[in-house]
């Protein structure tokens, strides 16, 4: 079936928008959560019988023991030193613009402090102590996953990063490790799925409990997430990739395409969407997608998530194309334009944005330095990218002398009496208005 085309001036585009919207209603979720929380609830009181026998059971480990669930970090600098070198360059230098751009975030994180007779009130930023990364595994392999989500810790302060990564029959790749390497990971489990989720959140005899779970998975470990979430805190429900790219006549249709397609192969539920008010371009466009998914190894995947989550939107006007854009609040935003920042203006609600014709998305994925752990399913109306900001808490921090108290003191008792808080009222007026108890 060829890439769809859709025109806001059709009477059905109301109908076809709004399921293109719903990315997220459209998958049935009961079985899921049911599953989960059985398997969360094992780990939970089980601890590593448990996590034993559920990767036995889904990583196809019988005789695994939970002393060979962890992986060690001179491992880890094994497999990066047995990398060839053209690969272990590409990854050092990624991780290595990784962190500098994560490094510029960790200046502006700064304590705030407000003083005025006697009275101080501040907001002290402190890293979280110890947080657990999940990496999807087995047949696959995210390096790329390993350095956006570890480095930024690091960078935080974040004392010690623990990673999960299922690891189907035992084997983890080289490139992983040594990505793990280069981002500083401290320990290494081979764990996956829902137990790993589990096993961060409430802790078992061998893998440590955490402060925070970050890191995209299937639906299970979105689900997971989800139930352990106020145990544990974590950055986000993950969903399928998806990309809009907003295009004008400058644009070139094969290069348009092939972004479509580089977020279409992630997944059949992936989605990848081009609007534009150039009906030739969005026409041309369609048929350059079809031609290039017939060459790719992913093609089916590639080509169902066109089919069902994405294709071509032919807008009446560029008003309208933003309009539309902004309404979807794509994780990924192309702006293929020929005045891309003047594009840029017009965004409200995007994870990333790539400006122009020569800022693939793909290359946000690995190198450029930006984070892609972004918000998916419309969640980049009110989320943001993955950062240092996210690896760190923050506390108030109140010093009162008496003379701040006694200025103080009396409008904050008025204001527990209304609220009917007479023990507040009270815990202020009993101290000693000249500090002497």
């Amino acid at each position: 079936m060829p890439t769809p085309i859709f025109r806001t001036d059709d009477p059905n585009f109301t109908n076809v928008w709004q399921r293109l919207l719903a990315r997220r209603d459209d998958a049935d979720t009961s079985r899921v959560e049911e599953s989960v929380r059985s398997i969360v609830d094992q780990v939970r009181f089980r601890k590593d019988a448990a996590l034993v026998t559920l990767t036995a059971r889904f990583d196809r480990r019988p005789d695994v023991t939970a002393a060979e669930l962890e992986i060690g970090r001179d491992a880890m600098q094994a497999a990066h030193a047995r990398l060839d070198d053209a690969l272990r360059g590409a990854l050092e230098r990624a991780a290595e613009r990784i962190r500098r751009f994560h490094t510029l975030q960790a200046e502006q994180l700064a304590d705030a402090k407000m003083t005025e007779d006697g009275a101080s009130v501040e907001l002290v930023v402190r890293p979280l102590e110890r947080v657990g990364i999940y990496v999807p595994g087995g047949t696959a392999t995210y390096p790329s996953t390993v350095l956006m989500n570890a480095i930024p810790a690091k960078v935080a302060g974040v004392r010690e990063v623990v990673m999960v990564s299922p690891a189907g029959d035992g084997v983890v790749a080289d490139i992983v490790l040594a990505a793990a390497h280069l981002a500083g990971v401290d320990r290494l489990f081979t764990i996956g799925g829902a137990q790993a989720v589990a096993a961060l959140a409430f802790g078992t005899e061998t893998v440590p409990a955490v402060d925070k779970i970050v890191g995209p998975g299937n639906a299970w470990v979105a689900e997971a997430k989800r139930q352990v979430f106020g145990f544990v805190d974590i950055d986000e429900i993950a969903g399928p990739s998806e990309v809009l790219i907003v295009a004008d006549d400058s644009a070139d249709p094969e290069v348009v395409a092939a972004d479509l397609l580089a977020q279409a192969e992630h997944d059949v539920r992936a989605a990848a969407l081009l609007v534009t008010w150039d009906a030739a371009l969005g026409e041309a466009t369609a048929a350059a997608a079809d031609r290039q998914a017939a060459a790719l190894p992913r093609q089916e995947q590639a080509t169902k998530a066109l089919e069902q989550r994405g294709g071509v939107i032919i807008a009446k006007s560029a008003d309208e194309a933003y309009d539309l854009m902004n309404a979807y609040a794509p994780e990924h935003l192309g702006l293929a334009t020929a005045a891309p920042r003047d594009s840029l203006a017009r965004v409200r609600h995007a994870g990333a944005v790539f400006l122009g014709h020569h800022a693939p998305e793909a290359l946000g994925d690995y190198n450029a330095g930006s984070n892609h752990v972004l918000p998916t399913g419309g969640a980049a109306r009110f989320g943001s990218p993955l950062s240092v900001h996210d690896f760190v808490r923050r506390m108030n921090v109140l010093d009162l002398d008496g003379a701040a108290l006694a200025r103080l003191g009396p409008d904050a008792a008025t204001l527990a009496r209304a609220e009917g808080l007479e023990a507040h009222a009270r815990a202020i007026e009993v101290r000693d208005r000249d500090g002497s108890r």
